[in-house]
């Protein structure tokens, strides 16, 4: 019998999460497992669920899902990690002995990937845009050390439940959100959340930030990576976020740990392939 696994979200064909996590169950040896993606729009999650048989394991969350699936979770009584709650949502869902059980992955997958590339100072974070991804990496960073984070954002009110998110931590850090680049300080950590078209690569410069979060991972480069590789910037990507969320995610679902090299590889293959390279 196959165990089944799957990314859901909408849009969600973009997707490298079946590569990275067919390449690990590939190095595990679990040739019997399989690992989807599945078109699941906002506000259907619940009876997406409700239809799923014994033979599936677990599941990964992304837009616009994340914060759906905590509502859902506490709806329902299930179990959830606590920095779920910290990040306001999950993308982690796994079936246990005792029912469903939701984390979110990418707290310490970011921190982690971070800590791989860059040894500086976190201390002040300029977070342009205001969604899920946004709170996840300004928490990540909290985690790290940082103690002011910025928030560059279309409309303050709308992102007033980022805003909230990241002031939770236990930290306390100072968090304030702004809606022009005029009002931008000086940071040492910019973090992209936004789409390519929708960036300013001389935010880069304006900062002067010795770190560059690039949540994107295709297209590549994006406009802040290319402003960040010629001016020698560290850039953790959203491939690095990736895969090591992703090898967090595999072995909750399949109980076994997986090197983040086999991920990262895999990952890399298929955006060449992607880009026709």
């Amino acid at each position: 019998m196959t165990t089944r696994c799957a990314v859901l979200g909408d849009p969600v064909e973009h997707s490298l999460s079946p590569v990275l996590h067919r390449a690990a169950y590939d190095e595990l040896g679990l040739a019997d497992w399989s690992y989807d993606a599945v078109r699941v729009p906002g506000g259907t999650l619940a009876g997406f669920l409700d239809g799923l048989d014994a033979t599936w394991r677990g599941l990964s969350l992304t837009m616009p899902l994340k914060r759906e699936l905590l509502t859902l979770a506490d709806e329902r009584g299930w179990e959830c990690h606590s920095r779920v709650r910290a990040a306001g949502g999950a993308n982690t869902l796994v079936r246990g002995s005792t029912g469903w059980r939701a984390d979110n992955t990418d707290l310490p997958g970011a921190a982690t990937a971070v800590q791989e590339r860059y040894a500086g100072a976190v201390e002040r974070v300029l977070v342009v845009g205001g969604g899920a991804t946004a709170a996840s990496v300004g928490l990540a960073l909290c985690d790290l050390g940082a103690t002011r984070v910025q928030l560059l954002v279309r409309s303050a009110e709308r992102a007033q439940e980022t805003l909230a998110t990241i002031r939770g931590h236990d930290s306390a850090p100072e968090v304030l959100a702004v809606e022009s680049a005029d009002e931008v300080t000086t940071a040492d950590v910019l973090v992209s959340t936004v789409p390519a078209a929708a960036q300013d690569p001389g935010l880069l410069a304006r900062t002067g930030a010795a770190l560059l979060f690039e949540a994107l991972y295709d297209p590549w480069p994006t406009p802040f990576a290319a402003a960040a590789e010629r001016a020698g910037t560290t850039v953790v990507s959203g491939l690095d976020l990736l895969v090591h969320q992703a090898v967090l995610q595999v072995e909750q679902m399949t109980g076994h740990a997986v090197p983040v090299g086999v991920l990262r590889a895999a990952g890399e293959r298929a955006l060449a392939a992607r880009r026709g390279a």
